[in-house]
């Protein structure tokens, strides 16, 4: 299968760039692999884990807004097993006070920690393993 093999990239676009890349950077922990500016009027930041067969990119077209998230279950879910790990992780999200938030599905809630990124995007840390 050709897709097996294919890095990801999870394109969104933002009003609020800087707080994004905030958001991502230091709450997250993932780094900046790239940026742009004045791409044809577009702003753009990848952030991601150079390893990782993902990124996250984040674009600002100067003059545009694209308001928030439409919905609380657009949603990233990251499988973290180890719970010293998991704790870590929200520790360090709560730090620079990005506040933990209700999930709209209660499933998340079970095992996990919601937060929310500052254009509504949210984010779920699920404290178990991908069950394969």
């Amino acid at each position: 299968m050709v897709l097996r093999s294919a890095h990801l990239r999870i394109a969104r676009a933002t009003d609020n760039l800087p707080e994004v890349v905030r958001f991502y950077r230091d709450g997250l922990g993932f780094d900046v692999l790239s940026s742009f500016a004045d791409h044809a009027g577009f702003d753009g930041v990848m952030l991601g884990h150079a390893a990782a067969g993902y990124h996250l990119e984040y674009t600002h077209h100067r003059g545009e807004s694209v308001g928030r998230a439409s919905t609380e279950e657009n949603l990233l879910v990251f499988y973290l097993p180890d719970r010293a790990e998991w704790q870590q992780l929200v520790d360090r999200l709560l730090a620079p006070g990005f506040p933990r938030v209700r999930s709209a599905n209660p499933y998340w809630e079970e095992r996990g920690a919601t937060f929310e990124d500052p254009d509504g995007y949210r984010i779920v840390l699920e404290n178990a393993a991908w069950p394969k």
